[in-house]
């Protein structure tokens, strides 16, 4: 039995989308000439662009974008997080005078002791056991926004001001950050580990001072005269361990962690930056993390 077919169906000569093959079209990428439907084509300067080239094309202007020295984005306020920073700390010290003007607390002395540093040591009122060995870790970082006197804030932000732009220009926002906070826990560390139990220190001095270990470090990485920053820290490590009533822990804690964190982001080889740069910060968290669990057990042992 022989079958019977239809006419020959006349053949078009198009191309099928590479997306939807069901579907001819006479269009095609303008990057990569593969054959796209109406549905795919998206306006380029010149004629249409199918979804996968423009966003490969998305992806490297990202990628293109100006890079700091550490690998960071460029950006347009180089002072933002410096002025977050100086503002937040004012505000914590307004706070603090204010919760006592509206009766919230009886003496701002009662939000210093609740929330400044302090190891171990027994409250006055409560007669109960205080401090990061009784699980008050939130000290280690509370402290290094809170200032007693207006003169001790006044310097320290005039210090963060003068040294902090310079540095989040060169770091980009979220390392110079990191290098802030890290350098803060690093002084509240050694605090912890070798001043006094029931000696309460405050203020950013710690973080300050890993500004300025950053600071020589990256004068050094682009080849700068290192004089100014040598002098300036010498200064400020001679008022550390001349005057009274100085935590010189806090100090000497933020300046080797700035240092230590600093050399890791602008000196880390570029294609394994980011895993150098990120590896360094938390192994020198999980040291002070290890150093600080042992100090406690020994406390309470």
């Amino acid at each position: 039995m022989t079958e019977q077919q239809g006419p020959p169906q006349p053949q078009s000569g198009l191309a099928h989308c590479y997306r939807h093959p069901d579907r001819e079209t006479g269009i095609r990428c303008s990057r990569c000439e593969r054959p796209i439907c109406p549905s795919c084509m998206i306006s380029a300067p010149v004629g249409y662009q199918c979804p996968d080239c423009v966003q490969g094309g998305v992806a490297a202007a990202r990628d293109a974008r100006p890079r700091t020295v550490a690998g960071g984005v460029v950006a347009r306020d180089p002072r933002l997080v410096t002025a977050v920073l100086i503002a937040l700390n004012v505000a914590v010290f307004l706070g603090m005078y204010l919760a006592v003007a509206f009766d919230v607390v009886a003496d701002h002395q009662d939000i210093v002791t609740d929330y400044g540093m302090l190891g171990y040591a027994l409250d006055g009122e409560t007669f109960e056991q205080i401090g990061v060995a009784d699980g008050q870790w939130y000290r280690m970082l509370t402290a290094a926004f809170l200032h007693e006197q207006v003169w001790h804030l006044g310097f320290n932000m005039l210090g963060l001001w003068f040294l902090g732009p310079p540095l989040e220009a060169a770091l980009g926002r979220a390392r110079y950050l990191t290098l802030y906070l890290v350098s803060a826990l690093a002084g509240s560390t050694l605090s912890y580990l070798l001043a006094a139990q029931n000696q309460l220190s405050l203020g950013a001095s710690g973080a300050i001072f890993g500004l300025f270990g950053a600071t020589a470090v990256l004068a050094r990485r682009l080849r700068y005269d290192m004089r100014p920053i040598a002098i300036l820290l010498g200064i400020n490590l001679v008022i550390t361990f001349t005057w009274a009533n100085i935590a010189w822990q806090a100090h000497i804690g933020g300046l080797v962690a700035g240092a230590v964190v600093s050399y890791a982001m602008v000196n880390a080889p570029r294609p394994r930056r980011s895993v150098v740069q990120t590896g360094t910060t938390v192994a020198l968290l999980v040291v002070m993390a290890v150093a600080c669990a042992i100090r406690t057990a020994q406390l309470l042992g």
